[in-house]
């Protein structure tokens, strides 16, 4: 499935902020992401062709970066970056409220948004714009060889 067939089947008061994802992510991640369905949804990866080795959980899958994807009651932003660099961590969470008035709802690397209009849209983009490929291939063989 394509991201534009996996966008197409959502409930249309989700598309808009699914489509608006999309194109935020394609206008701000540095060059060399590909966009790929991954565990069936619309994801960033590094792709074989730059990091062969793939994800060491199974090498045959390019390595994950950004994926994102409408849940049962939120739209979910998964930022691997997010999980494996706690400087990038800390930064998203202290600029969370300058572009959100309500609270932060996050895991280790899963940004949940309950509400379709209070997407911080900006601040996404500027995340999606902090970490190269090489950054994240570096970032996530030094967390591989630490474990």
């Amino acid at each position: 499935m394509e991201a534009t067939n996996y966008i197409n089947q959502l409930p249309e008061e989700r598309k808009p902020a699914m489509e608006k994802l999309l194109d935020l992510l394609k206008e701000n991640l540095p060059t060399g992401f590909e966009l790929q369905m991954q565990y069936s949804m619309p994801s960033y990866v590094v792709p074989h062709t730059i990091f062969p080795a793939g994800y060491h959980c199974n090498p045959k899958e390019p390595l994950p970066f950004i994926s994102i994807a409408s849940q049962k009651n939120f739209i979910a932003v998964y930022h691997m970056g997010l999980y494996a660099n706690l400087e990038l961590y800390n930064w998203f969470v202290s600029e969370y409220p300058k572009y959100n008035k309500y609270k932060l709802d996050m895991g280790k690397s899963c940004i949940r948004f309950k509400r379709m209009d209070d997407i911080p849209y900006e601040l996404l983009g500027q995340l999606f714009q902090k970490m190269s490929v090489q950054d994240w291939i570096d970032i996530y063989q030094e967390n591989l060889i630490k474990k």
